[in-house]
């Protein structure tokens, strides 16, 4: 009997397609199943019965919108079983959403057979469906792509990572061309090849899954229609595993960006090495993710970002840096601080980081810019009030100059205690009265002033 799917994802922000509701709808398609697939809330979709409702989860702290949305569409079947929630979030809370709900939780993946029906598919190998993303009104990244995985999992367990509870067995190899052609047959030929393993360098196949990447016509300097093609391993790669021998394999391939992660300052040299590593095998264009807010301090953060800068004039390169804060996996909102951090100094990232779209680029302009020419540079800028920093050049001659000046009149106990009393609140106007410095007087005023100014459009941090 032809039954009825409705596949939901909530309206968080999101990137990248919903690979796993790409092949729930193959899935169901092969059995004959009527699906529809949708973001966010519908109240007509909410009207209709389903057989069954999938709702895909991300990241923790999206925690509200993903109870939301749960609870919205509980009346749009005939049993809570019938609502089935899997991904980062449903794995990470499964116990809990189960004793809320009473719906059906998917922990992990979904790659054995039988796991949803009695049948012999196995729905992590399904070709993922690009049509159903024309059915939704929002516009994904990387719709240009084979969206692939060539290996599953990954054998480290970093304590700030969910893959080894969400893909606990480590895959060394999936085959490449069978998913790209099935892709191409299905829905034309793309120019991007996307591999969203988490640790492919940990492959015992990886010279064989990079051989692939070549045959497939993803090879340096490839190009399709006159555009050039591009490789991308977009969880990054594992610089502890990357040497010269793979290195060069990699040089094989149309990879942009190459991505490397930085997670700590103790990593320095060995970072700094495979940068050079990788231009001295044509390999310029990087891309890597500096995780703070875990174990690391404000500076070993700056200096990490600053060291991007100091490779890029010395070795050619243009690394383009992607600040991500640290949050707890247990989280189900933004606001952890770890110990060497304050509440001012993340919010200051944050506007920093809403003016740059997120990315530090490769220039030392734009660099010293954004974050300051020194350390203390840059913890005078994280803080300033937050519209003196998302909209400097505006603010300049306009308050943010007043704030500076009073700033570097400061004494380093006053600095002091202006960083541990923004560590974790705003100001009010008792802490003006409660205040005897006349200069710490002149610089609160700005933050409550800024604060009022900006309340229609606050920073989630």
């Amino acid at each position: 009997m032809r039954r009825r799917i409705l596949l939901v994802e909530p309206d968080f922000r999101s990137k990248f397609p919903p690979l796993g509701m790409m092949k729930l709808s193959t899935y169901h398609k092969l059995l004959g199943d009527q699906v529809v697939f949708i973001r966010g809330l519908s109240s007509e979709m909410r009207s209709k019965k389903w057989d069954r409702v999938y709702i895909s989860t991300l990241f923790t702290f999206h925690w509200k919108k993903t109870e939301e949305t749960i609870r919205y569409y509980l009346s749009a079947v005939e049993a809570r079983k019938n609502v089935i929630v899997g991904g980062v979030l449903a794995t990470l809370f499964a116990d809990e959403l189960e004793e809320s709900f009473g719906i059906r939780v998917v922990r992990g993946l979904l790659n054995a057979k039988g796991d949803l029906d009695r049948n012999s598919l196995i729905v992590d190998e399904m070709i993922p469906d690009y049509s159903i993303l024309k059915e939704v009104d929002y516009e994904y990244a990387n719709t240009d792509s084979y969206l692939c995985h060539s290996t599953r999992g990954c054998p480290n367990s970093c304590h700030f990572c969910a893959v080894n509870r969400i893909e606990p067995c480590f895959s060394h190899y999936k085959c490449l061309t069978r998913q790209v052609r099935s892709i191409e047959e299905l829905y034309g030929t793309k120019r991007k090849l996307l591999l969203l393993d988490n640790n492919i360098l940990a492959s015992r196949s990886f010279a064989k899954i990079v051989g692939e990447i070549v045959e497939l016509g993803f090879y340096r300097n490839a190009t399709l229609n006159g555009r050039l093609r591009f490789v991308d391993f977009n969880q990054g790669v594992d610089m502890r595993l990357l040497d010269e021998p793979k290195m060069k394999l990699i040089a094989k391939t149309a990879i942009k960006p190459l991505r490397i992660a930085f997670d700590h300052i103790s990593l320095k040299n060995m970072y700094i090495d495979k940068v050079k590593l990788a231009s001295e095998n044509g390999i310029l264009n990087l891309s890597n993710y500096v995780l703070y807010n875990f174990k690391d301090t404000p500076k070993d953060f700056y200096e990490r970002l600053r060291i991007n800068v100091y490779l890029n004039n010395q070795v050619g390169t243009k690394i383009f840096s992607f600040p991500m804060r640290y949050i707890p996996l247990d989280a189900k909102e933004r606001g952890y601080i770890s110990k060497h951090w304050s509440w001012q100094l993340l919010r200051g990232i944050q506007c920093i980081l809403l003016a740059t779209k997120g990315k530090v680029g490769p220039k030392t302009d734009f660099f010293h810019a954004a974050f300051g020419n020194t350390y203390d540079d840059f913890i005078r800028i994280c803080m300033m009030p937050e519209n003196y920093i998302i909209y400097r050049r505006h603010h300049e001659n306009n308050g943010a100059m007043d704030w500076n000046n009073t700033y570097k009149k400061l004494s380093q106990n006053q600095k002091r205690w202006l960083f541990e009393a923004t560590a974790l609140r705003k100001f009010s106007k008792d802490d003006l009265r409660k205040t005897s410095s006349i200069k710490l007087q002149r610089l609160l005023s700005h933050y409550i002033e800024t604060d009022r100014a900006t309340t229609s459009k606050s920073i989630d941090v």
